[in-house]
């Protein structure tokens, strides 16, 4: 049996606001309370770890990540910095020079170019001759492609593909084709990208997987691999992005899964692509591409099939939706499935869309009506929200001024998860608290303590977790959590001015790190009583 008795610091716990140790008994939380309290308990079967200022808090949950990607992200050829097509080409060559086989390239921006002119077909078989290149665009819904890549799969020029740029349902269908690695290359992706997110305080994370993406059986071995008792890594649950028709076909398809962690069919179940790759679906034209409206991938027919298949079939469904228009196609398609099978049984379906960033007051209002979960990513506004930025120089300044409003639906009642859509965003879960603390829109900012509960407790609801402990230390709940070093602690709240702060003990309010330019180092992970990362100095 194991007893570990954490003292002399701050526990972020709505039981003990003034919290500053913690005795975790075989990975249960078995008290909370403070310093003079731990140091009567404290016992000769203890393990006294002196936290020596240091914030407990709950692990986060992200809950939109794609793990074989991330994972292939942090091994690959890192296009973030780059600023022109030159610079992607010169890293390309770098890469060339230093490695064979295929050149797997992510993060590259063209909004962020001075010249925002692309790379060429030729161009990058100069830079690489007779290699295969695939870079991806930050937003992983087009990517550039070297011509040897797209005479070995056939592709020809054409309406989706430039002859380097590829997008739409011919980069979809690509995707399958370049991400198919063999067994050894898809586990070590996947064990990396469970140490990164470990490492960034996250002890449980949600998969979206497709065959699209990484493929049934990658997902199966990544489950396999997260449910192995020996394997110390966050715990992963998934949604698997296939569309059904009937409820037999629901019940089977979710069934073939030998894990009980595949939780719903959809996740990214694509109705619209993005906005970056200008296939996301919109009511008007793209602002910087007149006669362009994005890509409708699932009709309103197969969207009512779907959520009324998984309704009856008492299974979670999800799309990935960005677009007002796509947004417009999805609530249409709960419409009629909720006249086929009855809107209680859509209610009760706990259904969620990820993304949904461009969405009004009406369409709120049918997501509340249909109990609709948003699964959102904030740090898209931070990354490409505000005067100039990508929304606007794709939407216009009006359409793009509302986007990402997380506060309006809280406001509004539907309920909200946060995550990061790795590798799109970084994995850092205190950029994304601040993120919404300072999205662009004010009136859709929250507090640290709302976008804290929406990156952990919010994210076991939206699962349909049972357990009401979930993601909270408590006394009997599990012990998942994190430890982090931050300069300051405070209640923050967003302000239309300015940021406020307050400090006050007498708010009874358990305080969060102070997100400024330098946000909380992580130390140690731990779920249910298991290290996955440590770095703290325990003498």
């Amino acid at each position: 049996m194991s007893l570990d008795l954490y003292r002399n610091g701050s526990i972020y716990s709505a039981a003990d606001p003034f919290a500053t140790a913690m005795l975790v008994d075989n990975g249960t939380v078995a008290w909370i309370g403070s310093e003079s309290a731990a140091g009567a308990l404290l016992d000769s079967r203890m393990t006294e770890i002196d936290l020596q200022g240091a914030l407990v808090t709950p692990a986060f949950v992200d809950s939109h990540v794609h793990l074989g990607e991330l994972g292939a992200t942090l091994a690959g050829l890192d296009l973030s910095a780059a600023k022109s097509a030159t610079e992607i080409l010169e890293l390309v060559a770098a890469a060339a020079a230093s490695g064979a086989g295929i050149i797997h390239g992510f993060g590259w921006d063209e909004t962020t170019f001075g010249d925002r002119t692309l790379p060429t077909g030729e161009q990058l078989e100069n830079a690489a001759p007779g290699r295969e290149i695939y870079l991806s665009r930050v937003d992983v819904h087009s990517a550039l492609i070297s011509p040897a890549l797209a005479g070995r799969l056939g592709l020809v020029p054409g309406e989706e593909f430039s002859g380097a740029l590829i997008h739409g349902q011919s980069h979809a269908n690509l995707r399958t084709s370049v991400f198919t690695y063999d067994a050894s290359v898809n586990a070590a992706n996947r064990d990396r990208a469970l140490a990164h997110l470990a490492s960034t305080g996250h002890g449980t994370v949600v998969e979206m997987a497709a065959e699209h993406i990484s493929g049934r059986a990658d997902l199966e071995a990544l489950l396999a691999r997260s449910e192995d008792q020996e394997a110390a890594n966050p715990k992963v649950y998934a949604y698997w992005g296939q569309v059904v028709s009937a409820e037999d076909e629901a019940r089977e398809l979710l069934a073939s899964f030998a894990s009980r962690a595949v939780v719903g069919l959809g996740g990214d179940l694509n109705v619209d692509g993005s906005i970056g790759s200008r296939t996301a679906l919109l009511r008007g034209d793209y602002n910087d591409a007149p006669g362009n409206r994005g890509i409708s991938y699932l009709s309103v027919e197969q969207i009512s099939a779907h959520v009324a298949a998984c309704s009856l079939a008492k299974i979670q469904a999800s799309f990935h939706v960005i677009g007002d228009a796509g947004l417009d196609t999805v609530l249409e398609g709960f419409a009629k499935a909720a006249e086929t099978v009855g809107i209680a049984a859509v209610q009760a379906g706990r259904h969620r869309l990820e993304h949904v960033e461009m969405v009004d007051d009406a369409a709120r209002t049918k997501m509340l009506n249909f109990s609709v979960t948003a699964s959102m990513q904030p740090q898209f506004d931070a990354l490409w929200g505000g005067p100039e930025g990508l929304y606007e120089q794709r939407l216009g300044a009006e359409r793009a001024s509302g986007m990402n409003a997380i506060g309006r639906f809280l406001s509004a009642g539907v309920p909200v998860t946060i995550g990061s859509d790795a590798p799109v965003t970084n994995t850092s879960p205190w950029a994304t608290v601040k993120a919404c603390l300072e999205l662009n829109d004010p009136a859709a900012r929250i507090s640290a303590k709302a976008a804290f509960m929406a990156h952990t407790r919010s994210g076991f609801r939206a699962l349909g977790e049972s357990n009401p402990l979930a993601g909270q230390l408590v006394t009997g709940a599990e012990a998942t959590f994190a430890v982090w070093q931050a300069s300051e602690l405070a209640i923050q709240t967003p302000d239309v001015r300015v940021s406020s702060w307050s400090t006050d003990a007498r708010a009874g309010t358990p305080m969060l790190p102070v997100l400024d330019d330098e946000l909380p180092t992580c130390l140690r992970t731990v779920r249910a009583g298991r290290t996955l990362f440590d770095t703290l100095n325990v003498s």
